[in-house]
């Protein structure tokens, strides 16, 4: 029968497709509005309805499509389970809507469940629709830059809605810096969030720094392979840059190794800071399994902003050592980077098959080399000089100031490990900055400097760029034309990059302290170049003057931050054409110094 025809029923499928999408789009932002904004109850039961009858047709949609697929036999397994999961959970809501609860005691009747289908199907279209990027010719490193230049667009909107806000809604610049602040993982805030954000107002606010923090194009390749079933190879080159992945078929097993050990990180997160503070859930001010969330987020994307009054300089947290060490730990693997941080699993992992091996089976030891590689040995040396580093030096400068009020040994190590390591892009504090010495707060200074490990939620010129610095000035001394280290040595285009990476960046600290003292010329340098640094480093840590600093001053701020994320370098690549290579040398010299 020509109904059956199965080239019409596939043409049907994209048109429907396309429909649901444009749909669930308008659908999502009719919510958005409806959620943000203070209506009258006559427009409440409005959206209400409207909302509801959406709802109803997406259900009708979804079990016609499922049908559709099934008499054409597609073998689209990730189109089949999304799309059935989600019929079955649309008719669910709605027999539960109907005939009241089914089987389980949790009522279905909360909008908020309609919410879940609405944006659900949003995920899901949009997803399909992800991986057209192969259309357009853009540089990869440009697709980067504008991904986030959206993302902060969005949030600003987003944090403009009225019902973000206890009080009166955020102005403009405000929400830009907020929003800039979340997605570039900074933790600047000129208002706090405990006793002026809404619980809407901290969702958008996490939800951001989620995004932020493993870059919103991670996140539209994870759903758009899984949901469209495979990449194109224009996809994988692409997808191949913006990972610095050398291989073309590893693309896909990196972005799903990515998500899949944030989630696990942060699932396991929640869990010990949630066991850890129920003694003090009634002095967190918001949902206990909330604040877990919230914590284990902003911590592993080295975000800084937390939801407590006070943050966790808060009485029962700074005290909470365990607590303290937790945290720590989550900003910590987020800064080391994801390659490092599977590396190290793959290396335990093995120990441990091979000692199994040993005792079980009495089997050899199977030897393999470069089980960790070269970056990741790297980054785990600097990482661990810096850590000792930034402990010792400050618990000497603060043992008779800052510290004085932790009366155990453990704990005035505990805070100067905290102390130390928070400065290289997490940002939270459990000491008043504002009261620390001088000298520490230089230190403080050089650790927001160098920041986080690539390829992790940090910012800062990089370990590595840091590491082959130091590394290149003891050859120099050394009197050798090569930079060694681990029987291995390192590209002079490293070096060169490196070398690039920390020109630019002392450039663009000296722009943006330039710029907030033309714009807050009353305020001292110390204060000024700190919140540079931290703002460059999206670090979020400060002297106490961010709220004071003026709407020319935040834009400044608003600028280094998205500058520090995406990296200056990066940023000049994307803007700048690639010039061709010539198959030519000049003569060499050698300049004087």
């Amino acid at each position: 029968m020509d109904f059956l025809n199965r080239e019409h029923i596939r043409k049907s499928l994209r048109y429907t497709d396309l429909g649901m999408l444009y749909l669930s789009l308008l659908c999502s932002i009719l919510i958005l509005v409806h959620i943000g904004y203070n209506w009258n109850i006559a427009i409440t039961r409005i959206f209400d309805t409207l909302i509801v009858k959406v709802f109803y047709g997406f259900a009708i949609m979804l079990l016609l499509k499922t049908i559709l697929r099934f008499l054409v036999k597609r073998k689209d397994t990730a189109f089949q389970y999304s799309e059935l999961i989600l019929c079955f959970y649309f008719w669910f809501v709605i027999l539960e809507r109907i005939l009241g609860p089914i089987a389980i005691d949790v009522h279905f009747h909360q909008a908020e469940w309609l919410y879940v289908g609405v944006f659900s199907v949003l995920l899901v279209e949009t997803s399909k629709n992800s991986l057209f990027f192969d259309r357009f010719y853009f540089n990869p490193t440009l697709l980067f830059v504008l991904s986030f230049l959206f993302l902060i667009l969005l949030g600003t909107v987003l944090l403009l809605f009225p019902k973000v806000t206890v009080g009166a809604p955020l102005s403009f610049v405000d929400a830009l810096f907020m929003a800039t602040s979340a997605v570039c993982i900074t933790g600047l805030s000129v208002v706090d969030i405990a006793s002026q954000f809404t619980y809407f107002g901290q969702t958008v606010l996490i939800v951001l720094v989620q995004l932020g923090g493993l870059g919103i194009m991670t996140f539209t390749g994870f759903f758009g392979y899984f949901f469209s079933g495979g990449f194109s190879y224009k996809n994988q080159l692409m997808y191949t840059e913006l990972l610095s992945e050398k291989k073309l078929g590893s693309v896909i097993s990196t972005l799903l190794k990515i998500i899949s050990i944030t989630f696990f990180i942060e699932a396991i997160g929640t869990m010990l800071i949630y066991f850890n503070t129920l003694d003090i859930a009634k002095d967190l001010g918001s949902d206990h399994l909330f604040f877990a969330v919230f914590h284990s987020i902003s911590s592993f994307c080295n975000a800084g902003f937390s939801i407590v009054p006070n943050g966790l300089y808060m009485e029962s947290i700074r005290f909470n050592y365990p607590l303290i060490f937790i945290i720590s730990l989550l900003f910590i693997l987020g800064g080391l980077g994801f390659g490092i941080v599977f590396n190290t699993f793959t290396f335990l992992k093995r120990w441990v098959i091979n000692f199994f091996r040993r005792v079980f089976y009495g089997k050899p030891f199977v030897h393999k080399a470069w089980v960790m590689s070269f970056n990741s040995r790297l980054i785990a040396w600097t990482t661990f000089i810096l850590l000792v580093f930034g402990t010792l030096v400050l618990f000497i400068l603060e043992y008779q100031h800052s510290l004085t009020e932790h009366d155990s040994f453990i704990g005035k190590l505990t805070t100067s490990f905290f102390l130390g390591s928070s400065p290289r892009s997490a940002g939270f504090n459990t000491v008043q900055v504002g009261a620390l010495s001088t000298p520490t707060v230089m230190v403080i200074m050089l650790l927001m400097w160098i920041g986080a490990s690539p390829a992790s939620t940090g910012g800062g010129i990089k370990t590595t760029t840091f590491a082959v610095t130091v590394l290149n000035m003891v050859s120099l001394i050394k009197g050798k034309d090569k930079v060694e280290i681990f029987k291995r040595e390192i590209s002079p285009d490293s070096i060169r990059r490196a070398s690039a990476v920390i020109l630019l960046s002392l450039l663009g600290l000296g722009l943006s302290i330039f710029g907030l003292c033309l714009t807050e010329g009353e305020k001292d340098i110390k204060s000024l170049a700190f919140e540079c640094f931290s703002a460059y480093g999206t670090v979020g840590l400060s002297l106490g003057i961010t709220p004071e600093i003026s709407n020319a001053g935040r834009v400044v701020l608003v600028i280094s931050m998205f500058v520090g994320r995406v990296g200056a370098l990066t940023l000049l690549v994307a803007l700048i054409k690639d010039v061709r290579f010539k198959n030519y040398h000049y003569p060499q010299e050698k300049v004087l110094f």
